[in-house]
């Protein structure tokens, strides 16, 4: 079967099937033949590049119904339409909702054969755009979401899939793993990223702020209440409301929360007027929600509504081939930022890095390379410097060959995290000189490891 010419025909009339089915088969069309339209449409496979051929007028189902429902499963794929000369008013309607071309029964085998040629050049262009766009975003998600390892490469799938569905999500993962970064994508790779993404950190906030936070007030309200005060909520109205550390929210203001995501409406404080808003609810959280919903610390209904997606982030130690990729962004990144030259970033230095666990995560990483850049020591951990200035010996043509094969050792160890037999077979040299190479520039598999 060639894809490229392929039509899905659907008539309820099995000779008006062969017939037509044999006519576009001499013309060079593979054809696949349904007298029932529904097992036709469940044919249909999302970027596919076929054109459907189907009647208008059919006991089951008519023409407009289907091609509302082949609009709704595949939205690209081109539908052409056959009808009596009765039919012409429904197949016109048809056209205005979106069909390719109607011909009128009998067919003549010219003009059908034009209008399926064009209507596949159509579907293929469609294709094509499809995967440029698909390409194109996928890019994009990849300067935002950094990381090459398995797990963030999953993660960037899931913020995709999600952030075109508008379900409310929570967010799991350590301080600093960037949860607010997977919200942000969420947002901003959905329809909604015209619209305001709104951040509150529900920790630290007594009721009555965070209460006023996120419902605002009416005037008068309270004492200090002079003026009306829009809440979080109401400003994030057609787009995403954000809420970190959610689980430092008060119950009270949980139950109130409850209520705006099951109704979408909010009660400013003071006030008695419903004010319908439109919202995404992003949460995240670094505690366990199960345990303290289990235990009475956290509404287990809020949870049980907000649940309905989530997203976990791993900790950086679980994705140390990820370190080297997003401590060289993050320098880069604090160059601009401080509009200073990133300094070179030594093989060493980099060992360093894999070696750390990371408590603080990608949040402690941004720090260290900042400090890096500026080169100021600072609480915690930090990345040592080469001791020394190079000497004139430094400079000599064995010194600097030295300095080369322990730099290629470096970093094909670091690409293989430490797997001999990797490093053995990508630079091309038995295991026994490998190791006698690896002793003499000190050089230990397991700082590798990941």
């Amino acid at each position: 079967m060639t894809l490229a010419k392929h039509i899905v025909l659907i008539d309820d009339e099995t000779d008006v099937v062969e017939a037509v089915s044999e006519m576009l088969e001499l013309e060079g069309f593979s054809v696949s033949c349904f007298t029932d339209p529904n097992a036709g449409l469940k044919s249909l496979k999302p970027n596919c590049q076929s054109v459907v051929l189907c009647d208008v007028r059919m006991p089951k189902i008519d023409g407009l119904s289907l091609l509302g429902l082949i609009q709704h499963r595949v939205a690209n794929v081109p539908v052409l339409l056959m009808s009596g000369h009765g039919d012409i008013p429904m197949a016109i309607e048809a056209m205005k909702l979106g069909a390719f071309d109607f011909l009128e029964k009998p067919l003549n085998t010219g003009l059908l054969t034009e209008k399926l040629n064009l209507a596949l050049t159509q579907s293929q262009q469609n294709q094509s755009t499809l995967i440029q766009s698909d390409k194109s975003i996928e890019h994009e998600i990849e300067s935002v979401i950094i990381g090459q390892s398995k797990s963030m490469d999953a993660v960037r799938q899931q913020v995709l899939a999600l952030a075109h569905t508008g379900v409310d999500t929570i967010i799991n993962g350590e301080t600093g793993t960037g949860k607010e970064v997977i919200a942000r994508s969420l947002h901003q790779f959905s329809p909604r990223k015209m619209k305001p993404f709104v951040a509150i950190n529900c920790g630290g906030m007594t009721q009555s702020i965070i209460e006023s936070e996120l419902f605002g007030h009416e005037a008068g309200s309270f004492t200090s209440a002079n003026k009306l005060r829009i809440g979080k909520i109401e400003q994030a109205n057609g787009g995403t409301l954000f809420l970190d550390e959610i689980e430092s929210m008060p119950i009270s203001v949980q139950i109130k929360l409850l209520r705006v995501i099951q109704e979408r409406v909010i009660e400013r404080v003071g006030g008695n007027e419903l004010i319908p808003v439109d919202i995404v609810v992003v949460a995240a959280t670094k505690a366990d929600l199960v345990a303290m919903s289990e235990s009475g610390e956290f509404r287990a209904d809020l949870f049980y509504r907000l649940n309905i997606a989530s997203v976990s982030l791993p900790a950086l130690r679980q994705r140390k081939e990820d370190i080297q990729m997003l401590f060289r962004h993050f320098v880069v990144q604090a160059g601009l930022k401080y509009k200073t030259r990133p300094s070179t970033i030594y093989p060493e230095q980099i060992q360093q890095l894999s070696r750390h666990q990371w408590p603080g995560n990608v949040r402690e990483l941004r720090n260290v390379a900042e400090r890096f850049l500026l080169g100021i020591i600072g609480d915690g951990f930090n990345l040592n410097s080469p001791s020394g200035e190079p000497s004139a010996e430094d400079f000599a043509f064995e010194a600097q060959m030295e300095h080369y094969e322990r730099n290629v050792l470096t970093e094909a160890l670091i690409v293989t995290a430490g797997n001999i037999n990797k490093v053995s077979s990508k630079l091309n040299i038995p295991r026994k000189t490998l190791y006698r190479k690896m002793k003499k520039h000190q050089l230990d598999k397991e700082n590798f490891k990941t």
